[in-house]
């Protein structure tokens, strides 16, 4: 590495560190800049923007991983990029081109390479790609311009104790309304679960299980990561909805229980009132990768999976297969990496 960062690689959790560049480009006209990295990470935007009293804005998060040869690289980043364009055509922004954010995407980390942890840490370089609707608008409208950026900071487990079971109690609120933003990455989604979220903790649960919400049966998000669960028949299960966040981090794992463990993978209703076909669960996404789920208390009874405090064998499978293919130990499938060097 060409510069060298004082930090504790294995104490680092899952909160804001400043490094130095993050990549901008901006919206005018019609048309994107050419874009280019800066050391301010701050930004002057209009106190009029859509993005401060409309939500208008949505974001994405990825990671990049250092492999055991030094060398650092991105796992499917052409996937976050597809689910922003998506998540821009839902609330009308402009879409910021494949292509153009993947290369965003490398030279951030390009330019901080001395903040992707070492291998073997446990650790890795969160990347933050975002989008708001930025300028002069008083109406309820889309924004005139818009602002693009990626920055980066080195992250440790988001969950406190990294992979151990953990419970979680199932919140009366819900995450999204039946046809509404839930598949999107928009901030709004994030802004609703922090009430829920807090409420969960204090009852000293990990985060709360979202149901469906339109008829409160059917398990949907586990705070801001999905679910899945493994039956005793060596199923992988997972929740379809169309108000579910389409997480990277879940199809990734659905195609290496396919084809690495050679499980039945189903995408079906996961009814509260059924969890009990679950021998083990998890949650799953970038920021948690897996997190087991030790047991779910709904309306005061407490399910118990695989362990409290023990990782099943299945979803401990799954998290080494796919921690081994984002460090570069397991082969991947063809166009999952991304060398950044």
């Amino acid at each position: 590495m060409s510069k060298k960062v004082d930090l504790d690689w294995g104490a680092l959790g899952f909160s804001y560190i400043k490094t130095d560049f993050r990549y901008i480009s901006r919206y005018k006209d019609g048309k994107w800049d050419d874009g280019q990295l800066v050391e301010d990470n701050n930004l002057t935007i209009s106190e009029a923007s859509t993005s401060l009293h409309y939500g208008q804005q949505c974001f994405e998060g990825l990671k990049a991983y250092r492999t055991k040869d030094g060398g650092i690289q991105l796992f499917r980043p052409d996937q976050n990029a597809k689910r922003m364009i998506d998540s821009c055509n839902r609330i009308m922004m402009p879409e910021f081109p494949v292509d153009r954010f993947i290369d965003a995407c490398v030279q951030v980390v390009k330019a901080n390479e001395h903040f992707v942890p070492p291998y073997g840490t446990g650790a890795t370089l969160y990347l933050r790609p975002f989008i708001i609707g930025v300028g002069d608008n008083l109406g309820v409208k889309p924004a005139p311009e818009f602002i693009f950026s990626v920055f980066a900071v080195p992250v440790g487990p988001y969950f406190k104790g990294g992979m151990a079971p953990v419970n979680f109690t199932i919140s009366e609120f819900d995450r999204a309304a039946p046809y509404g933003t839930g598949a999107a990455k928009v901030g709004g989604n994030y802004a609703g679960s922090l009430l829920a979220h807090e409420k969960a903790v204090e009852r000293g649960f990990a985060d709360c299980i979202y149901l469906d919400p339109a008829t409160h049966t059917k398990i949907e998000e586990v705070g801001a990561a999905n679910f899945f669960g493994i039956t005793k028949n060596n199923e992988f299960i997972t929740p379809k909805s169309p108000s579910i966040l389409p997480s990277i981090t879940k199809y990734s794992l659905m195609h290496i229980a396919e084809n690495y463990l050679k499980m039945n993978v189903i995408e079906r209703d996961c009814e509260i009132a059924k969890i009990d076909e679950f021998i083990e669960a998890g949650a799953c996404g970038t920021a948690a990768v897996i997190t087991p789920i030790g047991g779910i208390d709904y309306k005061g009874n407490m399910t118990v999976f695989h362990s409290e405090t023990e990782v099943g064998p299945v979803t401990k499978k799954l998290y080494d297969t796919l921690c081994g293919i984002q460090s570069g130990d397991v082969e991947a499938p063809e166009g999952w990496i991304v060398k950044v060097q």
